[in-house]
């Protein structure tokens, strides 16, 4: 189970992104969905590694957000609202994004097994520094290839060559996204497993 705590950044300086973002996570698939727990953070419980790698990758990346990951035992039947969670992984996310905060890429992962977590926190700084490091054009290139899109029907919608939009996926570094959300999601799933007992090492 990991538990995601999101805190916005220079929110004194900045309008209030929360709501929002709220609108925008609300078809995300979670064992219980994101709700603000405080000021200008939200919480949600998640249980697929896939899918908590790269809504923490995107976030992290959006340079808004500061991203914790919680691993741990959570304590059973979880309450309807996140905010009303109890257990280590709730400890742990709250001290991952605290620690989030103070780094250059804000995205932690915190847990009982601190080998996996720092593998899983590399894996996915890594590929979230990539992608925040894409320009407007590369960004907007590989939003369509996320779409389905093959690069010569991306080039047709963005109105360039096929040779321009793969030199702009190159750039954009989209040939490292796939493998490196599996990297980030396997080594999350391992900490997961890890906080339980179940790891094989």
């Amino acid at each position: 189970m990991f538990v995601m705590t999101v805190d916005q950044r220079g929110s004194r300086k900045d309008v209030d992104r929360v709501e929002d973002l709220l609108s925008t996570l609300a078809g995300i698939d979670t064992v219980r969905p994101f709700e603000r727990t405080a000021g200008d953070e939200i919480q949600a419980v998640l249980d697929d590694p896939a899918v908590c790698a790269q809504l923490a990758v995107d976030l992290a990346a959006d340079g808004h957000w500061s991203v914790g990951i919680g691993t741990g035992d959570v304590e059973v039947p979880l309450p309807e609202s996140t905010r009303a969670g109890r257990g280590a992984a709730f400890i742990h996310a709250r001290d991952a994004v605290e620690a989030a905060k103070r780094g250059r890429i804000p995205l932690c992962v915190r847990g009982p097994d601190p080998r996996w977590c720092r593998h899983a926190q590399t894996a996915g700084r890594l590929i979230a520094d990539v992608i925040a490091g894409r320009s407007d054009a590369g960004a907007e290139a590989v939003a369509l290839m996320r779409r389905g899109l093959t690069q010569v029907e991306a080039a047709a919608v963005l109105g360039i060559s096929p040779q321009a939009m793969s030199q702009r996926l190159r750039t954009a570094g989209w040939d490292l996204e796939a493998d490196s959300l599996d990297l980030f999601a396997d080594t999350l799933a391992e900490a997961d497993r890890a906080a339980t007992g179940g790891a094989t090492r």
